[in-house]
Order: structure tokens, then sequence, then C-alpha cells
């Protein structure tokens, strides 16, 4: 009998050490998991802070310039896109928002465009690395709404030379009348640039798509709309859509819109394939 309280107790006494070790105090986990909404929510604005306050030094140590244009970058790329850059610039990333220090003998293009623009912007520049200074629009460029309003900003302060621009996947649900209308004023906002423009067709979206097949069938009617507005005015049209389309299987992630590296890099090459053959054609001329 007292062999076997003894052994009881004895496993109970190694059980607990066992537990005092394995689990942190409780200011240890205060520490790393917050315990309410409250506290989740200050943990937030703590990294946020300390993100910015670290971004801000690396600003500081840039030419005016440069910094100018990450004020720009700052006050247009939103809650979701600017840490995500933030974060990347003090990893020493490249991204497709980097400060373009312009070789004043090559010519100027911008492109502008949402998140598959984006994603292509790095490849296009790199493709076209001592023949063109590539920019593009400080933002996530959206819907052709957020355009009209936008469109100056976007531009900044430079001359263009090229602008190779599209809206459409975040107007599949813009109205076709509506669409059109936008479409129409944003061209002749950019022609007063005195830039030659080059309309990218919007790429495909995959039939499985979260919000339905249907918006496969409103990306290629506002093709076709983009496609009837830009003969009118005289507007070159970069097909992306049909380019990218064989490749779809390899080059689009499953479900979903955007590309992977392998379509992004075949889009930018694309992409700077229009440019330069646009370039060529004002030298001839």
């Amino acid at each position: 009998m007292f062999r076997s309280t003894y052994v009881v107790r004895s496993c109970l006494v190694l059980c607990a050490l066992i537990t005092m070790v394995a689990a942190p105090s409780r200011g240890e986990d205060q520490k790393t998991e917050p315990t309410n909404a409250s506290e989740a929510a200050a943990k937030k604005a703590k990294q946020a802070a300390d993100l910015n306050q670290k971004f801000a030094a690396w600003k500081a140590t840039l030419s005016p310039e440069q910094q100018e244009w990450e004020t720009v970058l700052e006050e247009n790329l939103g809650g979701f896109y600017l840490p995500h850059y933030q974060r990347a610039k003090l990893q020493g990333e490249i991204t497709a928002w980097d400060y373009v220090a312009d070789d004043p003998q090559l010519p100027r293009v911008i492109l502008i465009g949402d998140s598959v623009s984006r994603g292509y912007t790095v490849a296009t520049r790199n493709a076209l690395a001592g023949k063109a200074n590539v920019h593009r629009a400080p933002a996530n460029c959206g819907p052709t709404a957020t355009a009209l309003k936008q469109l100056d900003v976007w531009l900044g302060k430079g001359d263009w030379d090229i602008i190779h621009f599209n809206f459409g996947i975040h107007d599949r649900r813009t109205p076709i009348a509506d669409y059109e209308a936008r479409l129409e004023t944003i061209v002749q906002r950019l022609q007063k640039t005195g830039a030659t423009l080059i309309w990218a067709s919007t790429t495909p979206v995959p039939v499985d798509w979260k919000e339905g097949p249907s918006i496969k069938t409103a990306i290629e009617e506002r093709n076709v709309i983009a496609a009837r507005v830009m003969k009118k005015h005289g507007i070159e049209i970069d097909d992306l859509f049909t380019f990218i389309t064989p490749q779809l299987s390899e080059t689009q992630h499953p479900k979903d819109v955007h590309f992977n590296e392998d379509g992004y890099t075949q889009l930018g090459t694309q992409v700077a394939k229009s440019i330069s053959e646009t370039l060529k054609k004002h030298e001839s001329k």
C-alpha cells in the first residue's frame, strides 16, 4: 500500500514539473499572444508604427528626388499595398514601384493598371533596360471610376512618350454603358499628355474563379467594348488576352486571375515587345 501511494505521488510531482517546464508563464504568454481584441489592435498598431519608423529612417538616406517618390507612394498605395512595399524595400527587394532614375537619352514609359499590370512591371522594365525608362502608376489602379479621380496623380509631373494602360478586372460589374463612357473620358485625358497610347486588353478570368463563370463572360464583353473605343481613337492594342490564353494552364494560378512568375515574365516580355514596336514606328517617322 505504501509503495503504491509513493509511486502515485511521484508521478503527480513529475507531471507537475513537466507542465511547469512546457507551459509559458502568464507574462510570457501575454508577450506573444493577445488575449482580447483591444490587445490585438494595440499589437497591430505597434507593429505598424515600428514598420513606419524603420521605413522613415531608410527613406531619410535617399536623394531628395527619391524621397519625393516615396512620399507619393505613401500617400497612394493604401493600407494593403503600402506595408508590403515597405517590408520589401527594408529587405532590399526589387519591386514594381521602385524609384526610376531616368536616363535623359531614353523615352519615358508609364504602365497604368491593376495588380496584373503590377505583376508584369518588373519583367517589362528588365526587358526594356537600356531602351526605355519604365515607370508605373503609384497605385493598384483599380476600376475606371478610380482612374477618373486619380489620373492626374498617377501621371505626375513628367512628360510621357508612351502610356500603356488597362482597366478591366475591377470593372467586371461596372455597367457596360458606364464602362464605355469612362474609357472615353480616360482616353481623352491621356491624349492631352501628347504621349502615344497603348491599350492592354484584360487578361482572362478562369471559369472556376470564386465569383462564378459569368465573370469570364463579363471580361470578354468589356474587352470587345474597349477594343471598339480604342479603334475609334486610333489607339494601338496590346492584346494580352489573346497572347496569354494558350499558356493559361501553365501560367495562371488555379481559380485565380493572377499569374505565377513565369506568367508575369511572359506578359512582361509581350508588353516590352509592344512598346518596342511602337517606339520603332516613331523613330522611322
